[in-house]
């Protein structure tokens, strides 16, 4: 080969690492904000019960973080559920955290610790009241838990919220009317499966892999939460306009449900945090729980409702001002 088409072919090659030194810029320019380097240090992200979706939703958004952020550190923290992720977050003991929205509003009316220093990140994916009993039972209804020994949840969790307020609305006093057990879905399943359990209340995003295991062992059903109950429960006000009817999708548990549907009740969750913390460090949570949506929902169903959208829509809370950043980079 001559020298002059050895020059030329160095000259193209040149040109060729140019251009893709450019298109790289490019890329690394639309995918980190203002071309800033990741964010570092270490967050506490309090999660929820083992076996729960709050649990594996958590973990595996650390992973996804530890992509993203390679320089940040993400403690995980289980808890009870909603109430106690609330409370944490508020009071400084996590920085993030997943609730329900009805958990979140009842700390704000009861002026709890910090209440006004919450925010929201993303609203995330909805959490549908299952009401488990074995399939045999004569239980039918929430008013057939009279006398029963019902599993309702740990005292900090959601369902425990969601749970006394059903049976309050079922004319049930949650206290004295039935035999309350303090289970959450890592142990609920197993009382019912041995017998030390009537029913068991639980909330959680569909499917949720506690009660995925327990139908390949154990026969149950679903009770249905009527429409009625709904109602009574909207007249109370407050909180609860965040219950909304709906119907348990046949797909959720195919095994159990056999192609029907369940009548339920469905609160929204949200992503949470305070206005303390930082905005750049938001504004990336916010653009890695967005743009990790499908990967995680490959493994947590739930995670596939994620919807930028409606993610905006973080009621009760006031948006973050960092997730409000990553919000208005993206809107079309």
């Amino acid at each position: 080969m001559s020298t002059v088409f050895r020059t030329i072919g160095r000259r193209r090659g040149l040109q060729g690492a140019a251009a893709g030194a450019v298109v790289l810029g490019l890329l690394l320019w639309w995918l980190l904000p203002l071309g800033e380097a990741p964010p570092g240090g270490t967050i506490t992200f309090s999660t929820g019960t083992l076996r729960g979706v709050y649990q594996e939703y958590g973990q595996r958004l650390r992973t996804a973080f530890a992509k993203d952020m390679p320089q940040l550190r993400v403690k995980l923290l289980t808890s009870d559920g909603s109430q106690e992720n609330v409370t944490r977050v508020a009071t400084g003991k996590a920085d993030f955290t997943i609730a329900a929205a009805d958990a979140v509003e009842t700390y704000e009316l009861e002026h709890g610790p910090g209440a006004d220093r919450l925010r929201g990140v993303a609203r995330l994916y909805d959490d549908y009241i299952q009401l488990v009993v074995p399939r045999t039972s004569s239980i039918r209804s929430v008013a057939d838990l009279r006398g029963k020994r019902v599993v309702v949840g740990p005292p900090q969790s959601g369902v425990r919220l969601i749970a006394e307020r059903l049976l309050r609305a079922a004319g049930i006093d949650p206290h004295r009317d039935i035999r309350p057990l303090a289970d959450g879905i890592d142990t609920g399943p197993g009382r019912l499966r041995q017998g030390a359990a009537d029913a068991f209340f639980w909330s959680g995003g569909l499917p949720t892999d506690g009660l995925t295991r327990l139908a390949d062992t154990f026969p149950f059903r679903f009770v249905p939460i009527e429409g009625d109950l709904v109602a009574r429960l909207h007249a109370e006000g407050g909180a609860t306009r965040y219950y909304r009817a709906t119907n348990m999708p046949e797909s959720a548990y195919p095994k159990v449900q056999q192609g029907s549907t369940v009548p339920t009740i469905a609160v929204s969750n949200v992503l949470i945090t305070r206005a303390d913390v930082g905005e750049r460090l938001t504004e990336w949570v916010t653009r890695t729980v967005i743009k990790s949506r499908d990967g995680i929902g490959a493994h947590v169903h739930s995670a596939q409702l994620v919807d930028l959208r409606t993610a905006i829509y973080t009621d009760p809370l006031a948006l973050h001002e960092g997730a409000r950043r990553y919000y208005r980079s993206v809107k079309p």
